[in-house]
């Protein structure tokens, strides 16, 4: 079946421009295995996939995974052209200027779109933190790992909770490679601040004090990485492109500028967390300070990571066809004033500008236009889709089905996929078979 599904995909894949994610990872025994998704547009809907699962024999540098990806394409005879834009996690493996898997992709398509993970990038602007803010965030951890590290601490302190009446009775723990998890950690530590204050006061005093005096900052930060996580969602939600990720990274960058203002008035209402410390008086001007300078270093760490896609222009008749076209090319503007007149196209423009512009026949008719457009809505600004597919092979891998098997037999294919196998196409493959029983 998989196989089944695999020649569907591929059969697509041919006669489609579509944009390419991939990553790579490696799993325990040294054994890497690299994946490749794509999205391109099928009966006026994105379709997202998993086009192959392969092991990287030799190593896991930029040549071999270009070489994989190449035979495999050569194979199924995908043309390369067909790619129009890359994603990937932006470790020197992909986007080295030399070596790079990029960098031998231009060699065969140079127009091809390079795009360094949104939410990788966002993570690394997460991490940013003053000394002081670091220091806070690391008690919270330590915290969070001597309860859940020990199994005894860990049934002891959901007692406590619990006796506390407490709405929850379990911490988070914190790990750098999920994008959500320092948001959860922190608001659940918060919530159960009280009470693992109460764990500790005799099992270790200095984390205690180090953590009581500390409580502002962990109710800043519980309440920062909440905004985070909930644009990260944003980042998540289906059918993503470009336009919609300046447009949540721009906005996440004025909110920093409005707060840190509002922090120098006093007002902290948007950090709820920080309101009820604020209460209770320990909250101080000088902490209040160092906020506002995280705050803005926040914001000049996005200006820079995501200098690229904050100073892409999209056109406005990108979002809204029938928006002014002076300033575009004559060959362009020919074909704006065509598609602005076609009365056939127009009601589908209320379904949102993406919906618009996935009409099977713009392409046909209006090549031009298209040509600009295609970019901005197909391209995959994340490696998302790969990092879920790297969770599920986690989970598959078991004594009884290795990383061998998965990539040989294509079991997450199987695993992963929306499309469905035609079986009445692999029935009647069966039937045909003679058998050689005797």
């Amino acid at each position: 079946m998989a196989e089944d599904v695999e020649d569907t995909l591929c059969s697509w894949v041919r006669q489609s421009e579509f944009s390419l994610q991939v990553d790579e990872s490696t799993f325990p025994g040294n054994e890497a295995v690299l994946l490749a998704y794509v999205r391109f547009i099928r009966e006026e809907h994105f379709v997202e996939e998993l086009l192959f699962s392969k092991e990287l024999e030799t190593d896991t540098g930029g040549e071999s995974i270009f070489q994989v990806v190449q035979e495999f394409f050569s194979e199924k005879g995908i043309p390369l052209q067909n790619i129009i834009a890359v994603a990937t996690d932006g470790a020197p493996a992909m986007v080295g200027c030399h070596r790079g898997f990029i960098s031998h992709l231009k060699k065969i398509v140079p127009n091809v779109l390079s795009i360094h993970c949104v939410l990788h990038r966002q993570h690394l602007v997460a991490r940013r933190l003053s000394p002081r803010l670091n220091e806070s965030l690391q008690y919270v951890i330590n915290g969070v790992n001597k309860i859940k590290s020990n199994p005894s601490n860990d049934r002891l302190f959901r007692q406590l909770c619990d006796e506390n009446n407490e709405e929850f009775n379990r911490l988070l723990l914190h790990t750098e490679v999920r994008w959500l998890s320092k948001g959860a950690c922190l608001s659940r530590f918060f919530q159960l601040f009280d009470s693992v204050l109460q764990f500790f006061e005799e099992d270790d005093t200095s984390l205690t004090e180090n953590l009581r005096i500390r409580k502002a900052d962990v109710a800043y930060l519980a309440d920062l990485y909440f905004m985070f996580n909930e644009m990260n969602k944003q980042l998540l939600t289906e059918d993503l492109n470009l336009i919609k990720t300046k447009s949540v990274i721009s906005a996440f960058m004025s909110k920093l500028l409005l707060f840190k203002r509002r922090f120098a008035m006093g007002e902290l209402c948007q950090f709820q967390n920080l309101v009820e410390v604020k209460k209770e008086g320990q909250v101080s001007d000088a902490d209040v300070e160092v906020y506002r300078e995280h705050l803005q270093a926040l914001h000049n760490d996005f200006a820079s990571r995501f200098e690229g896609i904050l100073s892409v222009v999209i056109p406005d008749w990108v979002i809204n066809s029938f928006a002014s076209i002076e300033d575009e090319e004559i060959s362009l503007q020919l074909e704006l004033l065509d598609l602005q007149s076609n009365a056939e196209l127009k009601p589908r423009l209320a379904e949102g500008y993406q919906r618009f512009w996935l009409q099977k026949q713009i392409p046909v008719l209006y090549p031009t236009v298209w040509a600009v457009v295609k970019r901005w809505l197909i391209c995959l600004p994340s490696s998302s889709l790969v990092e879920r597919a790297f969770s599920v092979v986690t989970d598959l891998i078991t004594k009884k089905r290795n990383r061998l098997q998965l990539v040989k037999r294509n079991d997450l294919l199987l695993r992963v996929t929306s499309t469905s196998p035609n079986i009445d196409k692999l029935v009647r493959s069966q039937l045909c078979e003679p058998s050689t029983s005797r």
